[in-house]
Parts: C-alpha cells; sequence; structure tokens
C-alpha cells in the first residue's frame, strides 16, 4: 500500500482509525528522539526522516535529487513499518535492536534488511524505536551510507 498523500499531515488523516493513535505515537516518539538535523518530509509513500540537501547536496544515490533517506514509517495493509536504514547498514547496531527488542517485546520481532513489522498496534516498543531513532546523528549516518552504499 503505497500512500499518495503528498504531506504528512494528508497522510496521516487517512490512516485507518484502528491505527492513528499507535501511528501517532510513532511519530512523535521518533520526532522527540531523533537527533537534530533530520528533516520529516514525505517520501516513497511514506512518512520519512532524511538529511536534508542543505546538509547532504548529493542526495540519494538512486535518485540524488531525493534527500538521504534514514527512517521511515508507514501504515501497510497489514502491519505497521518501521524502516531504519541504519540496522541495514550497521550490523553493531543490528545486533543491538535485536537483542534489545528481545528484552523489550514479548512477540517475536518480524524484520526484513531494514524493515521492523509490527501487525498489531499495541506490540509496539515505542521506548525502543525512539532509542534507535536517537543512535544516530545525520553526521553519522552520512558517515555510514558513504562507506556502505556510495560507490
Amino acid at each position: 500500500m503505497i500512500s499518495k498523500a503528498t504531506t504528512v499531515e494528508q497522510y496521516m488523516s487517512e490512516l485507518p482509525e484502528d491505527r492513528q493513535a499507535a501511528f501517532t505515537k510513532l511519530r512523535n516518539t521518533i520526532k522527540k528522539n531523533l537527533p537534530k538535523g533530520f528533516q520529516e518530509t514525505m517520501g516513497y509513500g511514506m512518512v520519512g526522516y532524511v538529511v536534508p540537501h542543505s546538509k547532504y547536496p548529493a542526495g540519494y544515490h538512486c535518485d540524488p535529487k531525493l534527500p538521504l533517506p534514514f527512517i521511515s514509517i508507514a501504515s501497510q495493509k497489514n502491519f505497521i513499518a518501521v524502516y531504519h536504514m541504519g540496522v541495514y547498514a550497521k550490523p553493531e547496531l543490528l545486533k543491538w535492536f535485536t537483542a534489545a527488542h528481545a528484552k523489550a517485546s514479548a512477540k517475536k520481532l518480524d524484520m526484513g534488511k531494514s524493515c521492523m513489522r509490527y501487525q498489531k498496534p499495541g506490540d509496539i516498543p515505542f521506548d525502543l524505536i525512539g532509542e534507535l531513532a536517537g543512535k544516530m546523528t545525520p553526521d553519522d549516518w552520512i558517515e555510514c551510507y558513504e562507506k556502505n552504499f556510495k560507490r
């Protein structure tokens, strides 16, 4: 499910009623914990947090016209998703997160390379997601990105 919303507010207003409170809490948790320098935006039909061109003019290698993505959150058909590029690019961060998730949640972690999926809004470990959001500054992410992805 890709939203056609062009603003975060529009995206939020289109959420299913049973997900609105949890998604709002997730968004607020990320915004509260995310280091300064990231910017909230819409991208790929999701709410995203990016390194803006003003900080990283080269942009995203897949499409340099786009800012460098870092975290995205989305209400998908069967789950709420948190996409965090840092856990994809930094093995030690992934190791920390998977261990911390096992302690923070009774639910088994449903995860792809950068995507954590939560089928029930009540399953989201908000404090842990907030802690994860605060683990990398824009400069940390740029350094990691250039080391791992930029050719």
